[in-house]
């Protein structure tokens, strides 16, 4: 029970920390962009908290386990899409804005505006859903209730901490977590190495396959795991959203170095520990690895630290994957087309009704997939081919046009649906075909069409 109370002092903290940052919240630049205020160094960490959660803690190392070393093509494009990042991330702050389809109106039209906001509550509320399925699998393990009574668990701890202070809160308790997951994750491998012989014995029980380039995969396959991913981060909306955040363009832009650094050491270390842990607990299920290997691997204190290290993660990737869909409907749907003229006062307390509705709708999807790797490339694949190329052409492609925008974040939504209800034909990953209609349509209808309009371009290449 030690682990239990551990945890639950943790989270207390946590929602301290919202509690009390929530009296700074009176606008709606406070609730969704932290007032515009952020440092460099509090940027690296909230970015780094937030895409480090179940995706890499559970289904990446779930791969590493059946896949070995073989897995880092599931976090290789991620580290290739924050090099890409660095070279627009100034570039977004200048904007100013609040959203990406605050980026896809000002590029292409309004009705990019509204199918950006429809692919990014899809794509979101299922990624928060796998975060509160991995919150269950914690509880599960270190309390011994259902994995159904963790999820709920979760999931209200979850909304409520999100409603109190929105992006204000959410960013500063993202450092501690940040800082928290780093030191757990490497105390843990040294203890796990030691509790296993050494390295060498440990090799010694992992097959050969563990340690080529592609594993048991096919190179079809790998790059299934790697576009998903680079095409989310790419276009990831909390991640611009951290941007608008900062205090200014320069800022934005130095905080992305020490984000690439980061998450290639903890993405490449969180890899190593599932492999440690498939060569001392071998007949567990893969993406319990992590878990498993932290309860059961490590002294108590040693693993108290890293359970809380993880919650951690899952909490601050949960917080800010459900913040930003509720940002969008309000910035995207209510404020522009319903309301333009809402008061501060009102925003703010109608953004939190739409934290909790999202929450319940994401609470609902955690029943539709059985691992929660299957969520993350359905919601990876979602986002990336609906929402990335579109906007990837704004910053880099001045002849991509109104009617080629929308009809290319169109068209990955739509195949991307339908090739998961035909359960991907010929064994293919949806995110070829979904990616390549995305593509097509954009370059093809972009270069049928006339030009865009000065106006309209200047402001991403200035």
């Amino acid at each position: 029970m030690l682990y239990f109370w551990v945890i639950i002092g943790y989270l207390v903290i946590l929602i301290g920390v919202g509690a009390y940052r929530s009296r700074y919240v009176k606008t709606q630049d406070d609730f969704m962009v932290a007032g515009r205020r952020l440092s460099a160094r509090v940027l690296v960490g909230t970015l780094l908290a937030t895409w480090i959660g179940s995706g890499s803690i559970i289904a990446s190392a779930g791969l590493a386990f059946d896949n070995g070393f073989a897995a880092l093509w599931f976090d290789a494009g991620v580290w290739v899409a924050i090099i890409i990042l660095y070279q627009i991330a100034g570039r977004v702050r200048k904007l100013a804005q609040y959203t990406v389809p605050d980026i896809l109106e000002i590029r292409y039209n309004k009705w990019a505006r509204v199918l950006g906001t429809v692919v990014t509550m899809v794509a979101y509320t299922a990624i928060v859903s796998y975060q509160f399925r991995a919150g269950g699998m914690v509880l599960n393990l270190i309390t011994g209730i259902s994995v159904d009574q963790g999820i709920i668990i979760t999931a209200l701890f979850v909304i409520g901490y999100t409603v109190l202070a929105g992006m204000i809160s959410v960013v500063y308790t993202d450092v501690v977590n940040g800082v928290i997951m780093i030191v757990g994750l490497f105390v843990a491998l040294p203890f796990l190495l030691d509790s296993g012989g050494g390295w060498s014995e440990i090799a010694s029980r992992l097959p050969d396959a563990h340690f080529e380039v592609l594993g048991e995969l096919t190179l079809l396959q790998a790059l299934g795991y790697s576009l998903p991913t680079m095409l989310l981060l790419l276009g990831e909306s909390g991640m611009y959203q951290r941007f608008f955040s900062a205090k200014d363009s320069a800022t934005a832009k130095r905080s992305v170095v020490g984000w690439i650094i980061g998450t290639i050491i903890v993405e490449t270390l969180i890899v190593f520990i599932a492999i440690v842990g498939r060569g001392l607990f071998s007949d567990i299920e893969p993406e319990m690895v992590i878990l498993h290997s932290v309860k059961n691997g490590l002294p108590v204190l040693i693993g108290c630290l890293c359970l809380s290290a993880i919650v951690a993660v899952i909490v601050s990737t949960a917080d800010s994957f459900l913040l930003v869909p509720s940002t969008n409907f309000m910035r995207d749907i209510y404020q522009r087309f319903i309301n333009p003229n809402v008061s501060q006062k009102r925003l703010v307390l109608y953004s939190r009704i739409v934290v909790v509705l999202l929450g319940v709708i994401a609470f609902v999807q955690v029943r539709f997939f059985t691992r929660i790797l299957e969520m993350a490339i359905y919601a990876y694949t979602m986002y990336g081919v609906g929402i990335t190329p579109a906007l990837m052409a704004a910053f880099f492609w001045k002849r991509a046009t109104a009617a080629g925008g929308v009809c290319s974040i169109g068209a990955g939504m739509v195949i991307t649906i339908l090739w998961e209800i035909l359960q991907q034909p010929y064994g293919l990953p949806t995110v070829y075909p979904a990616l390549g209609m995305s593509l097509f349509c954009l370059i093809f209808v972009s270069l049928a069409t006339p030009k865009p309009d000065e106006s309209q371009v200047r402001p991403f290449f200035d």
